[in-house]
């Protein structure tokens, strides 16, 4: 297969813990070609089809800032690739809002896009949770302060995030005293003007915050439970946490099994789910990691399992 990868700068890749870079290695181990672009590389002109400006390279082997090396950079039709990566990290702004138009585009030309766009756009990281409440902690969506205390007041110990947020940022507990609430609401929902999230704590959050990995609907076996540190109340790495792989729980098959084949169906051939304790917490599908991390500690090859789903996918749309 020939793949091109949307993602960030290849020069900004740290190749010891990247997921995007072990797919390429996989791929390339197999012997399939590969090739990245940045989103701003796509573009599309009237009578004609989109296009991206795509670095085609090759992998040196070797762990640093040389893992790579170019040798070309056609402009090159997107329905010319067997298959078409979207991984780009969060945030799910305005751009990577328009790129996946762009990817639509390029599906209706005959691209293979994974995951699909059009899905990428009806599944908010933090709100796609809401399809599947048998799995939620109390929870609340809101933007009316007066809401948030009597969820706090129902709760007494509770979580606020905001809506657009990554790797932890914004988030915030408030335990029973209810310490700065009116400060943290204003902060997060902007007066009033943003929607933000609030969830009841969950203790077992001391256990980890669990990535479970979901591809071509099934679940990898083995969790990355995102342990906080010290003080810290959250568990993802960007914020300090402590990733360990862990064998996924039967509990965490059950949620796992319920929801990916529904998320494959609809075109997101990897998914990652966030549990804490026995509750889902967010449902990612923009550019899931942890790949190295599990396939290091708990010697299950993630990427090995991931190209056998791509290239089971792109075979099925021959």
């Amino acid at each position: 297969m020939n793949i091109l990868f949307v993602a960030d700068p290849l020069e900004a890749f740290k190749t010891y813990k990247d997921t995007t870079f072990s797919m390429m290695r996989e791929a390339v181990r197999r012997g399939h070609t590969v090739a990245a672009c940045l989103p701003q590389d796509i573009s599309w002109r009237s009578g004609g089809q989109v296009q991206a400006v795509a670095r085609r390279i090759e992998l040196t082997g070797d762990d640093d800032g040389t893992w790579f090396r170019e040798t070309g950079r056609p402009t090159v039709l997107l329905r010319d690739f067997d298959a078409v990566l979207m991984r780009k990290d969060p945030p799910f702004d305005s751009e990577y809002f328009y790129a996946t138009h762009l990817l639509e585009q390029a599906e209706r030309e005959g691209a293979r896009v994974f995951n699909k766009p059009r899905t990428l756009r009806d599944h908010p990281e933090k709100l796609a949770i809401m399809e599947f409440p048998q799995f939620v902690s109390p929870t609340l969506v809101t933007r009316d302060a007066a809401e948030v205390r009597r969820f706090h007041a129902e709760h007494k110990d509770i979580i606020l995030k905001p809506l657009d947020g990554m790797g932890g940022m914004g988030i915030f507990r408030v335990k029973e005293d209810a310490l700065n609430l009116g400060s943290i609401i204003e902060t997060l929902n902007k007066d009033g003007a943003e929607t933000i999230m609030v969830q009841r704590f969950v203790p077992e959050i001391t256990q980890g915050d669990k990535r479970i990995l979901v591809i071509g609907g099934k679940p990898v076996p083995y969790s990355l439970a995102r342990i906080p540190q010290g003080t810290e109340v959250r568990g993802n790495l960007a914020a300090g946490g402590k990733g360990v792989a862990m064998p996924l729980s039967d509990t965490d098959y059950a949620i796992a099994n319920a929801i990916g084949p529904v998320l494959a169906a609809r075109g997101l051939l990897l998914v990652g789910l966030d549990v804490i304790g026995a509750c889902l917490t967010e449902i990612n599908v923009t550019s899931p990691t942890c790949f190295q991390e599990i396939t290091q500690q708990a010697g299950f090859d993630v990427p090995a399992m991931f190209i056998d789903a791509l290239e089971a996918a792109v075979a099925s749309a021959a």
